[in-house]
């Protein structure tokens, strides 16, 4: 059947998302695996994805978990964010290190970040997903459980600034293991909710962080108090890294019971299908889950997933960069123009850009939101993101006035639906990847998604140092 687009009256006749799903629908030749019909009758079972009703129901408590490991993957990093009052107090004697601990903070972790994600995701062939996952969660809860000791023993703050780099190297590392080990392994469920859930969990790890500093400024801004509130911020630090170490030995007692509940699925669903329909049945169910067989995994090139998906993963590669560009950037030099306090004004951006991350990446749970299936749309949304950019310069940077002089202008139209724009556009193309690749490249696929984040995120802070002088 030969490829046409709608009509004009065809499209005056739809709502508007179905309208943008028909004017962005895909030729055939760029389809999901598990729907095109020439291929179905033809292909092996054990080719299919898991939507035909063999592999692995859905499963609320698996979901919780993979949101848990969301959680755990980024709660480090907003941890070093929320603690940069602490950090700023123990840099104050070296005038150099307070102001540039921050970009250095940046530079040491996305280098790492995506240095990391690149090698790992060419080690793909015995690669054991579940071991990095595992790893990832160990090297986090060591190095927070150090930092929370540190706070405890007073230094220099160039020795402090050394000892802080290594320690972001150390966790921007674990991220790295636990993005690509994730995402891949997620993926090799063949649920799509599965990877909404680690992405939802991120924006629950940017959520709270900000919240709870709203609170501790709340609770420490009394006139008179400085001591106080040096020994508040110390405090603070404690159990922010604290915080981190329960985050990660939580996240990880929950992925061994999620291994150890996914092998006995497995063994029994393997045993049955050997009964019933021999072993051909029998070897299609193990293959859903092929973490567990690293050695008999065949490595798929970059540029092949490339090329199977050029628009989702230019998406989520244009989504974070554009994020990047302008969001801690312009968050941390707009003040209120109602005379907020900035030391409640900056952390209240924060935390309302990332309730829009947040409730844009649970909207995309919803069947009938997804653009799953339309990712030149989603490609082009992504890009259209960049009109947020030049609406941050209509608001108070630096106080030096705005032209549009509106605490609720910045909030809600500007910070807001930047973030919820970029929580749905990156879980979208996140969940969506998996759909256009064979059921054996669906690991290699995660890992490689994970990578052009990381990717976009890395361009993004080194394109945000042009408006670092805004």
């Amino acid at each position: 059947m030969l490829h046409r687009s709608p009509t004009a009256y065809e499209l005056s006749n739809l709502s508007g998302m179905e309208r943008i799903k028909r004017l962005f629908e895909p030729a055939p030749a760029y389809a999901p695996v598990d729907t095109a019909p020439e291929q179905e009758e033809e292909d092996d079972s054990s080719s299919r994805t898991l939507s035909d009703g063999h592999g692995p129901p859905f499963s609320w408590l698996e979901y919780s978990i993979f949101l848990l490991l969301g959680v755990a993957m980024l709660w480090a990093w907003n941890m070093f964010l929320a603690a940069a009052p602490y950090f700023q107090s123990r840099f104050k004697d070296s005038t150099w290190i307070l102001n540039h601990f921050q970009a250095a903070e940046i530079s040491v972790s996305t280098i790492t970040n995506l240095v990391s994600m690149i090698v790992l995701s060419k080690l793909q062939k015995n690669a054991s997903y579940p071991k990095r996952i595992s790893a990832s969660l160990v090297i986090n809860a060591v190095c927070f459980t150090i930092l929370a000791i540190s706070t405890l023993v007073r230094t220099s703050a160039g020795l402090y600034f050394a000892f802080l780099l290594v320690a972001i190297f150390a966790a921007s590392l674990s991220t790295g293991l636990i993005q690509n080990g994730l995402f891949a392994f997620a993926s090799g469920f063949g649920r799509g909710e599965y990877t909404q859930a680690i992405m939802t969990g991120q924006a629950v790890a940017g959520v709270l962080p900000p919240l709870t500093q709203i609170i501790s400024v709340l609770a420490t801004s009394k006139p008179g108090q400085s001591g106080d509130a040096a020994a508040a911020s110390n405090t603070s630090a404690f159990v922010y890294f604290i915080t981190a170490t329960v985050i990660s030995v939580l996240a990880l007692l929950a992925f061994f019971y999620l291994l150890r509940r996914n092998a006995q699925a497995e063994a029994l669903r393997s045993a049955k299908d050997t009964h019933v329909h021999g072993t051909t049945e029998g070897d299609m169910a193990a293959s859903y889950h092929s973490s567990a067989s690293a050695s008999e995994r065949t490595p798929v090139g970059l540029w092949a997933l490339f090329r199977k998906l050029p628009f989702l993963s230019l998406g989520v590669f244009t989504c974070f960069a554009v994020t990047m560009i302008g969001f801690p950037i312009f968050t941390a030099s707009i003040f209120s123009v109602s005379g907020i306090d900035s030391a409640i004004f900056i952390p209240l951006a924060f935390l309302v850009w990332n309730v829009g991350d947040l409730l844009g990446r649970l909207v995309t749970i919803s069947p009938k939101l997804s653009l799953t299936h339309y990712p030149i749309a989603l490609f082009c949304i992504s890009g259209a993101r960049l009109v947020f950019i030049p609406m941050y310069f209509l608001c108070n940077i630096k106080d030096r006035g705005a032209v549009v002089a509106s605490d609720f202008f910045y909030l809600f139209i500007v910070q807001f639906l930047y973030g919820l724009t970029n929580g749905y556009v990156g879980s979208e193309c996140m969940m969506g990847a998996g759909e256009w690749v064979a059921a054996e490249e669906r690991e290699a696929t995660g890992g490689f998604m994970g990578l052009m984040l990381v990717g976009g995120l890395t361009a993004g802070s080194l394109l945000s140092f042009a408006l670092g002088d805004v």
